[in-house]
């Protein structure tokens, strides 16, 4: 039987009109390219969680141990009666961490991959019968509007897995600037942020030996073949992933293995052999760096923790008036 979630479907447009509009401009460009958010249909988000369970993908763990680490300071800064906002909830699994010592009023999870938000929301729903809890089906990278049946008191965003490194540094400064819009004076911002270190354990965790992050990367593709009129075969073509020094990012492309013609919808586009399509982005930060991107965009940074290894950091931010 489904538990009492609190369903809001805001995909305007819809999945597959806006996969098929962003293909075409996306292909036809040079280079070609293509947003990440179209890697999360249920299989690509059910495989990005085996991608957290890797050895070499060093983010989720370490980020779940900075999180419960630093619980006690976390809730002395957000303070009772939350009300717990988490974008790109996914399978909603750090956000436990929170959830205990938070006692949130309610939790709104946001997602673009509506069964997986679904499915996690309702585990949520029974493990948490205490909690009010809400699903939005919506694309967080365009404008975000939250439910109008979502009351707001005092909100706290949850922003996990440094998702904001997909985001150039513009587009980055752009969403904070619109939740900066979103949320009251004072309200908070609880943010995963991935750090530079060194390129190798950086290239790792992008290609691990078990290749994971190849298939989740290829599912775009086997996406693009099934929910629109194409004719792309994944298997002639190739993941790879490398650290850009330069732009200090993890760049992540599909590399044709021949030259080829595919259809999408019926536009022709060539590949030569061994061009690209670039699907990702994951931008690291030093803390300095961070901190005055979230300064610029009129946060104030309230705590600040990372690991022994300075791997990674979480952030907890607060609007200025």
């Amino acid at each position: 039987m489904a538990l009492a979630v609190h369903f809001h479907d805001q995909t305007q447009p819809t999945h597959e009109s806006s996969l098929r509009d962003e293909a075409l401009e996306g292909f036809a460009a040079s280079p070609k390219r293509i947003s990440p958010k179209f890697f999360y249909d249920r299989r690509g988000s059910e495989l990005f969680e085996q991608i957290c369970l890797q050895p070499e993908y060093y983010v989720t763990r370490t980020e779940e141990k900075i999180l419960a680490a630093a619980a006690n300071d976390i809730l002395e800064i957000a303070g009772p009666q939350t009300d717990l906002i988490e974008l790109g909830s996914g399978a909603s699994r750090k956000v436990r961490l929170l959830l205990e010592g938070l006692r949130p009023v309610s939790y709104l999870g946001i997602d673009i991959s509506e069964d997986f938000l679904l499915t996690s929301t309702q585990r949520l729903a029974a493990d948490y019968p205490w909690l009010e809890v809400h699903a939005a089906c919506a694309d967080f990278s365009d404008e975000l509007k939250l439910p109008d049946d979502f009351a707001i008191h005092h909100p706290l965003v949850f922003f996990p897995g440094s998702s904001i490194g997909n985001f150039t540094p513009l587009e980055a400064r752009k969403l904070l600037g619109h939740l900066h819009e979103i949320l009251p004076p004072g309200g908070g911002l609880l943010i995963g942020v991935d750090l530079v270190k060194d390129r190798d354990v950086l290239e790792a965790a992008y290609n691990d030996r078990a290749h994971v992050t190849a298939a989740f990367n290829l599912n775009l593709l086997q996406r693009i073949r099934q929910e629109l009129d194409s004719d792309i075969d994944p298997s002639r073509f190739t993941h790879r992933a490398f650290f850009n020094e330069q732009d200090s990012r993890i760049e992540m492309h599909l590399i044709s293995r021949e030259a080829q013609d595919i259809t999408i919808e019926g536009q022709r586009f060539h590949f030569d052999a061994g061009e690209s399509l670039h699907t990702e982005n994951s931008y690291k930060y030093t803390l300095k760096s961070f901190a005055d991107l979230a300064n610029s965009a009129g946060f104030d940074c309230s705590g600040q923790w990372t690991d022994a290894q300075d791997l990674f950091s979480v952030h907890y931010l607060q609007r200025r008036p």
